[in-house]
C-alpha cells in the first residue's frame, strides 16, 4: 500500500491546517462512525455468507464485497487523517468581526452588479451549491482581512474580477 492509496480530492496543501467549524467536524465524526459502526459491519457479513460459497473466483458477490470494503478502509483511513489532524474554529470566536477570517459570510457584489454570498468553511465542508467556499479557495484568499467597503481583486477563471464587499457576518456554520 502506499500513501496515494489513501489520497482522496481535496488533499491539504503541504504545511496548512485543517481548519473546521464544529458542525464539518460533527459530520466526519458521524461519517466515520456509520462506515465503523454499521456499513463496514454488514460488508463483513455479506463476505463471510459469499466466501462460505464456494468458489471466489466467479463469486459476484465476494468480489464486489472485497472491493467495497477496500473502499470503506481507503475511506476510514482518510477521515482519521482529517479528523486527527481538524483544528476546530467556532466562528463567533474570531477577534475582529469587521474584517473577513475563517467563518465569515460575506455578501459581495460584483463589476456586473450580481450579489453573491459565501461562507468560508473547511475544505471537507466546501459546498458551492450551498454556498460554502473552502478557506483556500483563491476568491476566499481575496477576501481575507477585508472589511465592509473594501474593494479586492482576484485572478478568477474568467480572468480579473474586482467584488465590493457589502456585508460580513459571523455564525454558527451548521
Amino acid at each position: 500500500m502506499t500513501a496515494a492509496d489513501d489520497d482522496e480530492d481535496g488533499a491539504l496543501p503541504s504545511g496548512t491546517k485543517n481548519y473546521i467549524t464544529l458542525g464539518g467536524y460533527t459530520r466526519l465524526l458521524a461519517e466515520r462512525n456509520d462506515l465503523v459502526r454499521k456499513e463496514r459491519p454488514e460488508v463483513v457479513k455479506v463476505v463471510a455468507w459469499a466466501a462460505s460459497n464456494g468458489d471466489r473466483s466467479e463469486n459476484a458477490d465476494y468480489q464486489y464485497g472485497k472491493k467495497r470494503l477496500r473502499e470503506i478502509d481507503r475511506r476510514i483511513r482518510f477521515l482519521n487523517k482529517r479528523i486527527d489532524s481538524a483544528e476546530v474554529v467556532d466562528p463567533l470566536q474570531q477577534q475582529d468581526l469587521g474584517r473577513v477570517y475563517f467563518g465569515a459570510t460575506v455578501t459581495f457584489v460584483g463589476a456586473d452588479d450580481r450579489e453573491e454570498t459565501w461562507c468560508i468553511v473547511g475544505i471537507d465542508e466546501a459546498d458551492p451549491g450551498a454556498g460554502k467556499l473552502s478557506w483556500i479557495a483563491p476568491l476566499a484568499r481575496a477576501l481575507f482581512r477585508a472589511a465592509e467597503g473594501d474593494v479586492v481583486r482576484f485572478q478568477s477563471p474568467g480572468g480579473l474580477r474586482e467584488l465590493e464587499i457589502v456585508e460580513i457576518r459571523y455564525q454558527t456554520v451548521d
